[in-house]
């Protein structure tokens, strides 16, 4: 009797079984949501999308992270082309990506006016209490946090070192796009510095993407220009490369805002660890990845500054650099 149970029985019981280990056998299947990070470049485009957003997954890897399995960059860039950056944003945004990554002061402010409920993560050289952008480091309130550079507070040093480099320095010209928001700011930060050390400031403007830079430099030489220093924005920036060619074939000295200048071909540059900087806001992904809402993460301002020096342009405009200052050099190509 029971015989005859147990072979009725095992097959109604596996029959009711199947439909519960299918559905475990779906719910096992179903693929996990991997968070998406929006970020936008003013410069970059998808098959150069530039050293920055690197630097931010080297960041995130740090950290334990795997490209493909716990985060994807959804990558936008402007391609030099600063008036598509809040259209790009937008479609970011269209996208409901989980975190929005801006290190573009146009892209910050779009964002922020765009979103309340997407984190956004800035990487930013403009005080961005004194712009309205966040009530305070401390308290950044909203959904907005992110990494201070003090890009715009160094200007005074760097100044002072290229004097250090050409003592004879009474004139320096100030390269700028007229068309930038930033520019006069920070124009004005070297006037006062320059007074200090009486020299005299020219500014040399450029508008609009794609500059001819060719102008520049014949104005400098016609002036009497000893030193150049760079204010840098989207336009300028993509530049990198010609404007080192020109300042050398002009054996003119130049300082710039950030160390990929001197790698370029730039003279020198005093600038915040920018890499680490990215590497930073990497830490703020993360935690707003695992749960931390944006406004409870301080605004950080960074604090290792890298002063970088090209010895190998100095040797090509025929500029001997003092010991003292090749000392000081966080580092030194040659």
């Amino acid at each position: 009797m029971m015989c005859a149970m147990k072979k009725v029985g095992w097959p109604s019981i596996l029959v009711a079984a199947m439909p519960f280990a299918l559905c475990l056998s779906a719910e096992a299947q179903q693929p996990t949501k991997i968070p998406r990070i929006g970020y936008v470049s003013g410069t970059g485009n998808a098959t150069d999308q530039g050293p920055y957003v690197e630097a931010l997954r080297q960041g995130l890897r740090d950290l334990g992270h795997v490209e493909g399995q716990t985060f994807v960059i959804e990558y936008r860039g402007a391609e030099g082309q600063i008036e598509r950056v809040p259209s790009l944003v937008g479609e970011l945004i269209n996208l409901k990506v989980d975190l929005l990554v801006a290190p573009v002061p146009s892209a910050i402010r779009t964002a922020k006016q765009a979103t309340k409920t997407i984190p956004i993560v800035m990487v930013s050289g403009i005080d961005p209490v004194a712009s309205g952008v966040v009530e305070s480091l401390a308290r950044p309130g909203g959904n907005l946090t992110g990494i201070f550079t003090l890009t715009q507070d160094l200007n005074g040093k760097r100044l002072e070192l290229l004097k250090e480099v050409v003592p004879q320095l009474s004139r320096v010209g100030i390269l700028l796009d007229r068309g930038s928001p930033s520019s006069a700011a920070n124009f004005k930060e070297y006037e006062d510095a320059a007074r200090v050390l009486k020299i005299k400031t020219q500014s040399l403007e450029v508008d609009g993407p794609k500059p001819d830079l060719e102008p520049i430099f014949k104005t400098a030489a016609k002036l009497r220009i000893a030193g150049l220093i760079t204010i840098t924005n989207a336009n300028i920036f993509m530049q990198q490369k010609r404007l080192a060619e020109l300042a050398i074939k002009n054996r003119l000295p130049s300082m710039f805002q950030g160390s990929t200048w001197v790698d370029s071909g730039g003279l020198m540059s005093y600038s915040t660890d920018e890499f680490g900087a990215f590497r930073r806001a990497a830490t703020h992904v993360d935690k707003i990845l695992k749960g931390t809402k944006p406004a409870d993460l301080p605004v950080e301002q960074t604090t290792k500054f890298e002063f970088v020096l090209n010895l190998k342009t100095a040797r090509q405009i025929g500029l001997n650099i003092p010991q003292s200052v090749l000392f000081r050099a966080d580092r030194v190509i040659k």
